[in-house]
């Protein structure tokens, strides 16, 4: 444990957001976006199991058993709380863990736009903060649980798989279920929270049609309902909720979204000259004119929709990018590294806008 807890401290102290334990391989840290391999005996097949055997849970030992992979949560006192994933590769088990700060930062520290704080302070419906695998999810609906808690009087209630981020109540009252610690299953703690009394319910990941249900009927009753998903853009999420449901239920379900949706964030890292690591974030809001193209099933006219809806607050990522750009946050470089759309980015940096459809907007001399 000694070699182990050594270097987590100096991940740690090192910036690092991850880092990557592989048998018989160099330990490697990833800094600002890149890999970076650091001087540290080789684990050994050994060494692997008796660290797995002092931090697995002993609730997930047989999962990790049977499934060959398991998340959870580790504290290293003095150091700092990781999010851990185990898994097997080649027959010998690898780890992942991310470093989870130990402070929550707020919206303006994570320079995310000012509609954030609007959208937290929602009375109900659905928010949907979403985004590719370590970018920045878990950071940014801690902020809007943070927000909450500092700025109103509410009962939170987090379902999350595992927890990263610990609370304090401030405003708020807030508890953090744990699945496989505080509650048996997603299903069941989803099944169970509409009895608890809670104002805001905070959904570590939507994962099926269980639990987008379960979001959609607490919305439907005046609950506002914060969750996570995969996806790669906002109009996209909407596609992929629906995804969860057969074809028959979908119709239905689409109806209800276009009831019960509030927002959809959906963000990506980008690097600033300084070698710091900020979100750029499309912003979608339900609006009237989303909620009625939703209704329809008119899903790929949304982009085209968040770009015109800017005088509501809503951005695309290219808008998003631009400004960063224009206040010198980022390079030109890294925002067209980062664009869905790098060929109408550039254009845009040189006056000239075009809309979804690719017709001209304006040009300015």
């Amino acid at each position: 444990m000694e070699v182990f807890s050594r270097i987590l401290q100096g991940a740690v102290s090192a910036g690092a957001s991850d880092v990557h334990l592989k048998v018989n391989s160099t330990v490697v840290f990833r800094v600002n976006g890149e890999l970076v391999p650091v001087e540290a005996p080789l684990p050994t097949t050994e060494w692997f199991a008796a660290i797995l055997k002092k931090i697995v849970p002993e609730h997930l030992r047989p999962l990790l058993e049977h499934d060959h992979e398991i998340d959870f949560a580790y504290m290293l006192p003095g150091v700092g709380r990781f999010r851990v994933n185990v898994f097997q590769q080649r027959s010998s088990y690898v780890m992942a863990l991310r470093s989870v700060k130990a402070q929550v930062r707020l919206f303006q520290e994570l320079h995310l736009p000012a509609v954030f704080a609007q959208i937290a302070g929602a009375p109900s419906g659905i928010v949907l903060v979403t985004g590719a695998t370590g970018s920045g999810k878990s950071t940014t609906l801690a902020a809007m649980v943070e927000h909450i808690n500092i700025t109103a009087k509410k009962h939170i209630i987090t379902l999350e798989d595992p927890i990263e981020y610990l609370f304090e109540d401030k405003q708020s009252v807030i508890e953090q279920r744990e699945v496989g610690i505080d509650t048996g299953s997603f299903t069941s703690g989803l099944k169970n929270v509409l009895r608890q009394d809670p104002d805001v319910i905070v959904i570590g990941e939507m994962r099926d049609s269980a639990s987008v249900m379960a979001a959609i009927s607490a919305a439907n009753i005046g609950h506002l309902v914060i969750a996570t998903l995969h996806t790669v853009d906002a109009a996209k999420s909407v596609q992929r909720i629906l995804e969860f449901f057969p074809g028959p239920d979908r119709e239905t379900t689409r109806q209800q979204l276009a009831t019960t949706l509030h927002a959809v964030l959906c963000q990506r890292l980008v690097s600033t000259p300084a070698g710091t690591i900020l979100p750029a974030v499309e912003v979608l809001l339900n609006t009237a004119s989303v909620s009625k193209l939703i209704h329809g099933g008119n899903l790929e006219k949304l982009p085209a929709a968040i770009e015109m809806g800017s005088g509501d607050g809503m951005q695309t990522f290219d808008q998003a990018l631009y400004d960063l750009v224009k206040s010198g946050t980022i390079s030109q470089e890294e925002a067209l590294a980062s664009s869905p759309s790098p060929e109408a980015l550039k254009m845009r940096f040189q006056g000239v806008i075009l809309s979804e459809s690719r017709r001209i907007l304006s040009a300015r001399g």
